[in-house]
């Protein structure tokens, strides 16, 4: 046999509103997910943080929207004095350098132990500038950060950062993991570390998203039973990133 196949299987959006928050515990109670990435700038996320327990926890960052954490983010870059996704394309590296420190540390105050590892939110490390700046800070923790593609992996261990050898899920109008999708892509999966996003959790309770509904299918998907004997049959091991081997 070939080297036993590593699944990170990460929650994105911990933090978000209560109701996403509360199904993402649920997938990790009941289900197969060990990792979450948590949104620490929302109205919900000192809420949030007393629901950590068991999980590994990464930095979800976020620049698309609240407030930023770092004290001397420029004005000019924000939009009515909060982050805004149309504007963080063009943000310059030293500011989302500055930006992903400041969320590190308040993720850090409101769990009391440093993320295992940081990705953005709505991939916005498409962008070179936000890319750089995160890899700089990312270098400087010692953190592993989500690439999402092999272009963005490349990138990221040119810069001396640690990441995912694989990558699968995405969220669209349709909810993505169905227990369909999940034997499929599981079934399928390479030698080595993979991870697969997920947006598992309850529709929300006060945040407006066009990824509602579908979050309670995939909260469905992540707790079958099937889910589990998957695991069991496909031989996976669950790790985290700071348990995987690479």
């Amino acid at each position: 046999m070939g080297a036993r196949r590593q699944v990170i299987i990460n929650a994105d959006d911990f933090g978000y509103d209560p109701a996403v928050t509360e199904g993402i515990r649920r997938a990790a109670r009941e289900g197969i997910v060990r990792s979450t990435t948590f949104m620490v700038n929302t109205p919900f996320s000192e809420q949030a943080a007393a629901d950590t327990a068991g999980l590994s926890v990464g930095l979800h960052l976020n620049l698309a929207r609240h407030a930023p954490c770092w004290a001397g983010f420029p004005a000019a870059w924000l939009e009515r004095g909060e982050l805004s996704e149309a504007r963080a394309a063009g943000l310059p590296a030293e500011v989302v350098e500055a930006e992903a420190h400041a969320q590190c540390e308040r993720l850090e105050a409101l769990t009391g132990r440093p993320p295992t590892h940081v990705d953005v939110h709505k991939h916005l490390h498409r962008h070179a500038g936000v890319l750089e700046g995160l890899a700089r800070a990312a270098r400087a923790r010692g953190l592993p950060v989500r690439s999402v593609d092999a272009t963005m992996r490349a990138a990221l261990r040119a810069s001396g950062v640690r990441t995912n050898p694989h990558f699968v899920g995405d969220a669209g109008a349709e909810a993505y993991w169905t227990e369909e999708e999940l034997e499929r892509q599981l079934s399928g999966l390479p030698e080595g570390v993979t991870e697969l996003m997920c947006h598992p959790g309850l529709s929300p309770s006060h945040v407006r998203s066009g990824y509602a509904a579908q979050r309670e299918v995939e909260l469905r998907t992540f707790t079958s039973r099937r889910a589990a004997e998957l695991v069991v049959e496909l031989d996976l091991e669950l790790v985290s990133f700071a348990t995987m081997r690479d």
